[in-house]
């Protein structure tokens, strides 16, 4: 324990929620001056073991050591006694104080604004962020927020750094520079790990990889030294397939028509401007946008659960007919045998019910045509083994309440039911947010499943790769606004980047 480039050093350390064993004698090093990314699937360890590292958890056992000297780490504000910050994916902040207030709240002694905001612009120009002390948060874009988490942590004097998910919601251009200030940290010494499922960026970033599976610590590679299909593999603990089938459609026919649709929040904020775009069946519909650009509003207008200011949602029947969809309930629309399966953003707040079991949620989308005085259970629970095996969801039975999973699990579950009901429209959310690399192609590999059968796919996604890989084409959102349909084949993802940040209008493809 005396070599002075081990920032952090952990030896045999377990944590167990109940029965699970979440770290099972991890021992592993983090260095000085390097990035490393933490991998693993769903519900290897990953968060808890970086959670212990951080003050949130304690282990049952072990040992944690700062600078070869043995640490007790009860608390977050332990960590940062120990030069440990941790940003989280879901931050952290006070939406109506400044980027300063935020930055410096919990700190003892009455707040010199003036000496914050210096020491504030100081870390900004070391390492290059953009950041303005006295913004608002509620005013601020995804990056700019994330920004304030990161200064928040160095200004507490961090020189470990966990970063969970950094580049979830980042457009490629944030991406980049993002990248660029987690080198500059680099270079001052500090150790920099990220939690990431994103496999280019980990080869792009990081100098070694350290892989978790089932709570073990497996091992360690050089970034430069292996590549994304090893990495899987180690992840997996087999020889797991990358890549995203893109069958042609085949006789794609309009299966949605939206025509100049516009839509308002309760706040009288318009959140979707004059978009008009066809989805054919037997296709994938991409759709690319910054986080809330409008993507909800758009899938829940088709479906039925928004109120919509004017324009037209029309579905076309196998026989050529139209039908309008606006003003119909969603029970409506599934009436008149428009089947159209929604896998929301949320969840569990609008696609799954927390405490009921999985066979009760498979039930919740067909009762209402069961045709009979008395529930028929034996069809969902049959469909729930299914999806428990076939999505490999890792839960003790399918009797389990769905909140008692873990989100990874919830997402493959909601995922898996929306699949099962054939529908002849697919409209998925981020259908892969949490989802460990296997889990996410078995997804992809659904989804393209349906789209063989005939089935209109819009796929909403945060990963630009995978839009490109996966879509016929991409339908680019800015700020509620249509920036341009592009071809999957064709378009690339710096391009879409721009799109999405600015109206500057792509290639229309409609």
């Amino acid at each position: 324990m005396t070599d002075k480039n081990v920032a952090v050093s952990v030896k045999n350390l377990s944590k167990s929620f109940g029965n699970v064993k979440a770290n099972k004698n991890v021992n592993m090093e983090i260095y000085k001056g390097e990035i490393l990314a933490l991998l693993g699937e769903n519900g290897s360890g990953k968060t808890t073991l970086m959670n212990m590292l951080s003050g949130l958890y304690y282990p049952d056992s072990g040992q944690i050591f700062i600078d070869g000297k043995e640490a007790s780490i009860q608390s977050p504000r332990d960590a940062y006694t120990y030069g440990i910050g941790m940003v989280h994916q879901h931050f952290k902040l006070v939406d109506v104080l400044t980027a300063a207030e935020n930055i410096t709240l919990g700190e003892e002694g009455k707040l010199n604004i003036k000496k914050a905001t210096a020491k504030i612009k100081e870390i900004c120009d070391k390492y290059g962020f953009e950041v303005d002390p006295q913004k608002k948060i509620f005013n601020m874009s995804v990056s700019e927020k994330q920004t304030v988490e990161i200064v928040k942590v160095l200004y507490r004097g961090a020189d470990i750094l966990i970063l969970d998910e950094p580049t979830a919601v980042l457009t490629p251009q944030e991406t980049e520079k993002l990248f660029v200030v987690l080198k500059n940290m680099k270079a001052d010494g500090k150790a920099v790990i990220i939690i990431t499922h994103k496999l280019n960026e980990v080869e792009e970033i990081s100098d070694r990889v350290a892989v978790l599976r089932a709570g073990e610590y497996i091992g360690d590679m050089i970034t430069a030294e292996t590549n994304a299909q090893e990495m899987t593999n180690m992840m997996v603990g087999h020889q797991v397939t990358l890549n995203i089938e893109r069958p042609e459609p085949k006789e794609p026919k309009p299966r949605i028509i939206v025509e100049g649709l516009t839509v308002k929040d309760i706040d009288g904020i318009t959140k979707l401007e004059d978009v008009s775009f066809i989805a054919r069946s037997g296709e994938i519909l991409g759709i690319a946008g910054i986080s809330g650009c409008g993507q909800k509003e758009l899938l829940e207008s088709i479906a039925g659960l928004q109120h919509v200011e004017s324009g037209s949602v029309k579905y076309v029947n196998d026989d050529g007919s139209v039908e309008e969809l606006i003003g119909m309930n969603p029970q409506d629309i599934a009436e008149k045998g428009v089947a159209l399966s929604f896998v929301p953003e949320d969840r569990l707040g609008m696609g799954l019910v927390g405490n009921m079991d999985i066979a009760d949620n498979m039930m919740l989308r067909s009762f209402r045509n069961n045709g009979s005085l008395f529930t028929d259970k034996k069809t969902p629970h049959d469909l729930a083994e299914t999806i428990v095996d076939k999505l490999e969801v890792s839960t003790p039975s399918i009797e389990t309440p769905v909140r008692q999973l873990s989100g990874g699990n919830v997402q493959k579950v909601l995922v898996g039911r929306e699949i099962s009901n054939a529908p002849s429209v697919l409209m998925t959310a981020y259908a892969v947010r949490g989802l460990d690399i296997n889990s996410s192609y078995t997804i992809y590999d659904l989804i393209n499943e349906q789209k063989k059968k005939g089935t209109a796919v819009i796929f909403v996604g945060e990963d630009l790769d995978v839009l490109l890989q996966i879509s016929d084409r991409i339908l680019v959102l800015c700020d509620g606004q249509v920036s341009g349909i592009v071809e999957g084949k064709k378009a690339d993802k710096n391009t879409i980047g721009l799109m999405m940040t600015r109206l500057e209008g792509g290639m229309t493809n409609e």
